[in-house]
């Protein structure tokens, strides 16, 4: 076996080394395409916050959110981020409301309370209050009426935490209702209860001239 001839491998090592380094080049190619390609995103035309533009008539490349907008982040790290983060700002701000007792009664706030009941509460609990809305007569359990002594009694705040965190079958409307709202919602509540319960001699002299006509 001494005189058995032998081939050299030398030439097969180098095709393979050959191989690797064609393919590492084509590697830092696609790489160095694809890192054209993401900073092409990254740096693709934008105007900057209040930056100048004759695109619209105020010549502010910043538009104003439209009416009735609520805002789901805040702060300089909204700013930065497209809003992706700064969530917590709000959920800090709305909690701070939240301590808050009933605000002073206005008619805006009635007008607001009004709206929103109408949307939320009424399907359930009736236009008055009474716990006899449309839902309920299509046989969903009653809730009950706001016009009894507990509820009557009841602290305003009560109200708020009810819409806030649900009670027995209700669920939370925390994801629906601003505090604001739910405190102008609350507001109306507490104008139903009187309507059910004013006492004559409390109305203005208007009002009392009217029901005296009536009769």
């Amino acid at each position: 076996m001494s005189g058995s001839p032998r081939f050299a491998s030398a030439p097969r090592t180098g095709c393979f080394a050959l191989a690797r380094s064609a393919a590492a080049i084509v590697a830092c190619v696609a790489l160095a395409g694809c890192e054209q390609v993401m900073r092409d995103m990254y740096e693709q035309p934008r105007f900057d916050p209040d930056e100048a533009t004759q695109l619209f008539d105020n010549g502010s490349a910043t538009r104003a959110p439209p009416a009735g907008s609520v805002a789901r982040s805040r702060g300089d790290v909204a700013a930065t981020t497209s809003g992706r983060r700064g969530v917590e700002a709000v959920e800090a701000a709305q909690a701070a409301y939240a301590r808050k007792k009933l605000p002073p009664i206005t008619a805006a706030l009635l007008a607001r309370g009004q709206q929103r009941f109408d949307i939320y509460c009424a399907p359930c609990h009736g236009i008055v209050g009474d716990g006899d809305g449309p839902v309920v007569r299509h046989g969903f359990p009653a809730p009950p009426s706001y016009h009894v002594d507990r509820l009557r009694e009841a602290p305003d705040r009560h109200f708020f935490d009810v819409v806030t965190n649900g009670h027995g079958i209700m669920y939370s409307y925390a994801d629906r209702v601003t505090p604001q709202d739910r405190w102008a919602i609350v507001a109306w509540i507490r104008t139903l209860q009187l309507s059910q319960h004013a006492q004559v001699d409390s109305l203005p002299a208007r009002l009392r001239a009217r029901l005296e006509a009536a009769r």
